[in-house]
């Protein structure tokens, strides 16, 4: 059977982004920027979830603590009382919190092992050459151009790619009327 027509669609425009690619070489590396950029960002805002978890987390643990330290008091209370009963009661619960404690150590440990993740990858792109770092060879004027006339030629450059770019996208989406 053949394809539907999005994927007829996705198929003809991935060949005309490729064949832009092809007409204006540098634009492939000015994407491929963008998406170290955009990647960088999106662990940048996952750090910060991370990190505002874990805050959350550390006061639960905090007031978990002072709960288990008021039923550790309760619980001797009753002792001393010869309330057992009761006593027995506070202690499970004393018990329950404790557990709650553990598991909240163990989110904050998973949590932990995460933000060092995330700090990692963030290292590595860091220090990953960005893409367009370096000067096409295959552009000598610019090259021999002053750094502030040879910027302003890539920048020009990169502009008109990235409009030609959005009138080839506009050309190719179906029409709404």
């Amino acid at each position: 059977m053949s394809s539907s027509w999005f994927d007829q669609l996705e198929s003809q425009l991935e060949q005309q982004l490729e064949a832009f690619l092809g007409n204006h070489p540098g634009q492939q590396e000015l994407l491929e920027l963008e998406e170290l950029q955009e990647r960088q960002r999106r662990l940048r805002q996952r750090r910060l979830q991370i990190q505002a978890q874990a805050e959350q987390l550390r006061q639960a643990l905090l007031q978990i603590a002072s709960e288990i330290t008021q039923w550790q008091e309760r619980v001797q209370r009753a002792r001393v009382a010869g309330a057992q009963e009761l006593a027995g009661r506070a202690e499970a619960h004393q018990g329950q919190l404790m557990g709650q404690g553990r598991d909240r150590w163990q989110q904050l440990g998973e949590l932990g092992k995460e933000f060092a993740r995330v700090e990692q990858e963030l290292q590595e792109l860091e220090q990953r050459p960005r893409p367009g770092s370096g000067r096409p060879a295959s552009r000598p004027a610019a090259a021999a151009a002053p750094p502030a006339e040879a910027d302003l030629e890539q920048a020009w450059a990169d502009f008109e790619s990235r409009q030609e770019l959005e009138e080839l996208r506009r050309r190719s989406r179906p029409s709404s009327t």
